[in-house]
């Protein structure tokens, strides 16, 4: 395999401090030209990583209108360009504007070669880090959306969406099992979605959110004067869901004798309000959610079995986001994109330590604690990139240990470069290696040793 080296285009007209850039670069491919015409054609010919730009160009060398022109149609042609201006001409002011139009950083004439050096390989590795969060992001495109608008590339997902699609033009009942966070209502909502209901309302309510002598209301409705605060004859959310579908979560936390009345609704399909002797006919279609174990509570006479039955038809199991692979990266750059610009217009994606702690935590909490992170994270960032400390992500490696010893030090490092530098390279071995500084042998000896993978 062939390494293909970054490519950096010079704009300059000094035919001596041409030479000279030529030769400091060896890692890069260095394209040079001396004018705006050529600067353009070569912007389009070999679009280059990282751009140099001598604001003093001619026609007007003593001047900067020529280079901010080049500038400005570099900025229109590849925004995400890294351009580094420099200009002896009224640096700082010159180089304040060009900030403005969009150049990545600016160095001052004479050029000191090293200190020029830093800058283009750090606006290499920036440039590099942007477009693998924007990779990050078209992932989470169209091609990883199912049912809508769940957002997965883990199979173990694909699957309980496709299944759900399956069911979603049958009238069964369908209980998700799954851990708390794990997108159990963005599932009901877009099992009702798929269906021939989705003309209908969705209607959710959390058992476990409302106090036991309020629940029957909220599901049954009630008649005017049927207690005590009943001023008006309300609907439940049953009825509200009539042509629709109505998401029970924590459906295990529903009272014995409120079981009884829902298992009559499901079997009779028809309703009475509290305060009524009316039966209403209601077309509804149940979808529930729990994460109990509800086996063991039917064992227990904390949940009837009938009950179970009916509203178990269709049990889909989903995997926690520890089981997704590849999904909490994914789905932190969709969080990122929305709190960035409601809240930090300035954070543009991740760094790498970020990204291989989202790759590597446990995610107790599943989506919602991985969006509560995601949120805060780009809140207090204080750069374009967040990183594992903003997400505050501790390296499971680096938690207390019984006993500190060379050993265990050197092992924890291995792991950390290692999964920094896979993260990095999108899990490609031989560019790891090679960013390692080791051989794929080596590595994949390390990758064993540490139980580690691309």
């Amino acid at each position: 395999m062939i390494d293909v080296k970054p490519k950096l285009l010079v704009v300059e007209d000094d035919p001596g401090l041409q030479a000279q850039l030529k030769w400091a670069y060896e890692d890069f491919e260095v394209v040079i030209v001396g004018d705006r015409a050529s600067a353009l054609t070569a912007l389009r010919a070999e679009v280059p990583d990282v751009v140099t730009l001598d604001l003093g160009l001619p026609p007007d060398p003593d001047g900067t209108s020529e280079g901010f022109a080049v500038l400005d149609e570099i900025m229109a042609l590849k925004p995400d360009a890294k351009v580094i201006v420099a200009s002896g001409h009224g640096a700082r002011e010159s180089a304040l504007e060009a900030i403005g139009k969009g150049a990545y950083d600016f160095y001052q004439k004479p050029v000191d070669i090293d200190a020029l050096g830093l800058i283009v390989r750090r606006a290499l590795e920036l440039g590099r880090l942007e477009e693998e969060n924007r990779k990050l992001a078209s992932k989470a495109g169209k091609e990883d959306r199912v049912l809508g608008s769940l957002i997965t590339a883990a199979p173990e997902m694909i699957k309980v969406a496709r299944t759900i699609e399956r069911v979603a033009n049958t009238n069964v009942s369908v209980m998700l099992l799954g851990a708390s966070g794990t997108g159990k209502e963005l599932l009901a909502r877009g099992l009702h979605d798929a269906s021939d209901r989705a003309e209908g309302a969705f209607v959710a309510i959390n058992c476990a959110a409302i106090p036991e002598n309020l629940l029957e209301s909220e599901l049954f409705g009630h008649e005017k004067g049927a207690f005590t605060g009943a001023v008006k004859t309300t609907e439940g959310k049953i009825e509200q869901a009539n042509h629709g579908t109505l998401f029970l979560d924590e459906v295990g936390d529903i009272p014995l004798p409120l079981q009884v009345k829902l298992l009559r609704f499901l079997q009779e399909r028809v309703i009475e309000r509290i305060g009524s002797r009316s039966s209403i006919p209601v077309d509804t279609r149940i979808v529930c959610a729990t994460h109990q174990n509800l086996e063991e509570m039917i064992a227990d006479g904390r949940f009837r079995e009938d009950l179970f039955y009916r509203l178990a038809e269709i049990v889909v199991k989903i995997p926690s986001l520890a089981e997704r692979p590849g999904d909490a990266p994914l789905l932190a750059k969709v969080f990122l994109t929305r709190f960035a610009e409601e809240m930090n217009p300035k954070v543009r994606g991740f760094a790498p330590d970020a990204l291989a702690s989202l790759d590597s935590w446990g995610w107790p909490g599943n989506v919602r604690e991985l969006e509560n992170r995601v949120k805060r994270a780009v809140i207090m960032a204080d750069e374009k990139l967040v990183s594992a400390q903003d997400l505050d992500l501790l390296d499971p490696d680096e938690e207390a240990i019984n006993a500190l010893n060379l050993k265990g030090a050197r092992e924890r490092a291995d792991r950390k470069l290692i999964r920094h530098a896979l993260a990095r390279s999108e899990g490609n071995i031989s560019s790891t290696a090679k960013m390692l500084g080791i051989s794929r042998p080596t590595l994949y000896d390390l990758l064993k040793q540490y139980d580690l993978q691309p």
